[in-house]
């Protein structure tokens, strides 16, 4: 971000309760309702600076698909495992599991699929 004065390089820090590194976006998705979050560009060149508040005025959250929820943590867990396992052989083990068990799903929905007169 450039400053509108000088073209200097800008600064922007998220306040007054947010640590230093804290990002815009990451500040209003943890704001509460009724918080104010107020955000302030500094140009170390030339001194220019800018406070802009955000006001939140209402949360509103949707809801994801509970079958897309519990695939998503299922697929956390999973990669949680498989990058705390140091032993290669284990991980190929692992691997050849997975493949045999969707190869084995393949199978019977496509013999399922054949029932069915596909």
């Amino acid at each position: 971000m450039e400053c509108p004065a000088c073209g200097g390089p800008v600064t922007m820090e998220v306040g007054p309760n947010q640590p230093l590194t804290a990002s815009v976006a990451d500040a209003l998705l943890a704001a509460d309702e009724n918080e104010e979050i107020v955000v302030t560009r500094n140009c170390w060149a030339c001194g220019w600076n800018e406070d802009r508040s955000v006001s939140i005025d209402s949360i509103e959250i949707t809801e994801g698909e509970a079958h897309t929820i519990e695939r998503a943590t299922l697929l956390d867990d999973i990669m949680s495992e498989a990058t705390a396992i140091d032993n290669l052989a284990m991980l190929e083990d692992a691997l050849a599991e997975v493949r045999h068990l969707r190869r084995l799903e393949t199978s019977v929905s496509g013999s399922a699929d054949n029932a069915d007169g596909e």
